[in-house]
């Protein structure tokens, strides 16, 4: 095709490799604006969380993540879980406090006390003591923290307490405890950041936030975008005197 003194002549392979590469920059754009859209549901279910407050107990059925719950009872601050590789918002490593709270009607429930740091190694554990005194709670609900990728098999949970464990589950935490009656209002709890007997707590929904998310698409369209022009640019070149193109264009 002939534009002016310029013929464009793209070569088959050239033009394979492009379009292969081009759909994987729109897919990975298109992929991150999907997780933009995923992300704001996140953060507006975290933002819409705490419009009210809701007593649970035993017999509370499953809650919204995020719902603002309140709790009656005491702390087991005897047989404690430390969740290992937990960073805070510097990046620091530590563990999170998840203690045990035994309702008033006798259900257990996990809470998320908040992030302590690593000692001077990890064979010296933090001191994370409660009061075990009557008490009412008040947090978030929420899962336990979760690997994003699973490598290999985990180590079991076991004692002595406090317990430390990488990305235990409830389940896990149950039979460590030797207890079968939990509420089903929430797998944990985060602990209000105004709550006594807590540690670190800088809560907000996991992940990045959405416009991270849209700024990372744009890169990947703004990459199509600069293929397009390279393949364009690179198979354009100036025409041999007498040469007629598929299709001439000048006017």
């Amino acid at each position: 095709m002939k534009v002016g003194s310029r013929i464009f002549t793209p070569r088959p392979l050239t033009t394979l490799i492009t379009l292969v590469v081009l759909a994987g920059l729109v897919y990975l754009g298109r992929w991150q604006l999907q997780r933009a859209a995923d992300k704001q549901v996140l953060f507006d279910e975290f933002s819409r969380g705490a419009d009210a407050t809701r007593t649970i107990d035993a017999a509370t059925p499953p809650v919204p993540r995020y719902q603002h719950i309140e709790a009656h009872g005491h702390y087991d601050g005897a047989r404690q879980i430390l969740i290992d590789n937990m960073t805070n918002a510097d990046g620091r490593a530590g563990y999170f406090v998840i203690t045990p709270f035994l309702l008033s009607d006798g259900a257990w429930l996990l809470v998320n006390r908040g992030w302590v740091p690593l000692g001077v190694s990890r064979a010296v554990l933090p001191d994370v003591g409660v009061p075990t005194g009557e008490r009412t709670l008040r947090g978030r609900a929420d899962h336990l923290p979760a690997a994003g990728i699973q490598m290999g098999e985990p180590a079991k949970l076991s004692g002595p307490f406090p317990a430390v464990a990488n990305f235990p589950s409830a389940a896990e935490i149950a039979r460590l405890l030797h207890e079968a009656t939990w509420t089903r209002a929430a797998e944990a709890v985060l602990l209000d950041a105004d709550q006594p007997d807590g540690y670190v707590r800088q809560w907000q929904a996991p992940g990045f936030p959405p416009m991270r998310h849209i700024a990372y698409a744009v890169q990947w369209f703004g990459l199509a975008l600069a293929l397009i022009i390279i393949y364009i640019v690179t198979n354009v070149r100036r025409a041999a005197p007498g040469t007629q193109g598929n299709r001439n264009l000048k006017p």
